[in-house]
């Protein structure tokens, strides 16, 4: 196949193209080229800026991909700066869990529609409101409007839609928060201790999108789906892990640094959708307490 990344150079996208890669494919990666890579001739790099319409249409005018794997599509402009350009058979966004506003136990996709029958979405820029509206305005920009194209063939789409990811290349470094504060006996302010929280970790974060790119099991499908790992893990659980680890006691104040996770209520995410295209997801505590044991070092 011949596919399109945009972005996919840091985190969970080397993963995802690694695994593009031994599934033999033709991958072109479009970056802004400010991170290195290991893939040596194994793909083509394109210098692409995402803000500039010019560089979109530089980029996309008169080609045609397989697939469009949008890994930096943060806002619904993100969207309108491709509209014209874009040809390809399957394109496949990037999105968050954190559309679905409030998190509960069994989050399906149901529970958010950016279908076409829903609320009409808006043009926004990545500054112009909140983190969930603009990636929500931004995951109704694809079904809205780049599904119902009428001056060229529209693609099958997907939304991606993951909780936190998490994994020993996380640049957030939001896990490592609690695991840093633990060791140095740093006061943290952590207003959700007992909250079960979903995650995902990198590697099938990278894994499952290069899933539905290529496998025929999901060759059909289009529309949003979750991510994540089986189950979910409370912050007191990640605490007393690491405390056993390191012999430290956590300091918790309401004076404390707060806690990055903070306000995240209790939630699982439903992947049964995932699970019936043939993609398993693995258990969160097993892998969670491994990557705790990388972080604690």
């Amino acid at each position: 196949m011949d596919i399109l990344v945009l972005g996919g150079t840091r985190f969970f996208g080397v993963p995802m193209i690694d695994k593009l890669i031994e599934g033999g494919h033709k991958i072109t990666v479009a970056t802004r080229g400010n991170y290195s890579d290991n893939w040596g001739d194994k793909v083509t790099r394109v210098k692409a800026d995402r803000l500039s319409d010019e560089s979109m249409k530089e980029l996309l005018q008169g080609n045609h991909y397989d697939v469009v794997i949008d890994k930096i599509a943060y806002c619904s402009m993100d969207i309108k700066r491709i509209l014209k350009y874009l040809d390809c058979d399957w394109y496949i966004q990037m999105s968050t869990t954190a559309l679905y506003g409030e998190l509960h136990l069994d989050t399906v996709e149901t529970d958010c529609d950016t279908s076409p029958a829903s609320e009409r979405g808006i043009w926004q820029e990545r500054e112009d409101a909140s983190y969930e509206e603009v990636k929500l305005n931004a995951e109704k920009a694809i079904f809205q409007r780049l599904t119902n194209r009428l001056y060229m063939a529209s693609p099958r789409c997907i939304s991606v839609r993951y909780p936190y990811v998490i994994g020993p290349n996380d640049y957030t470094k939001r896990l490592l928060f609690y695991v840093d504060h633990v060791k140095n006996e740093m006061p943290m302010y952590i207003d959700n201790l007992d909250n079960e929280i979903s995650f995902i970790m990198e590697d099938e974060a990278g894994e499952f999108i290069a899933y539905l790119a290529t496998a025929e099991a999901a060759a059909e499908f289009s529309g949003p789906i979750n991510g994540a790992n089986k189950g979910n893990i409370s912050i007191r659980k990640i605490i007393e892990y690491v405390e056993g680890k390191t012999g430290k006691k956590a300091v918790l104040s309401d004076d404390g640094e707060p806690a990055p996770y903070n306000g995240t209520p209790t939630n699982t995410i439903n992947t049964e959708l995932a699970e019936m295209l043939g993609f398993k997801f693995q258990p969160i505590e097993k892998r969670i307490y491994k990557l705790l044991d990388e972080l604690i070092g």
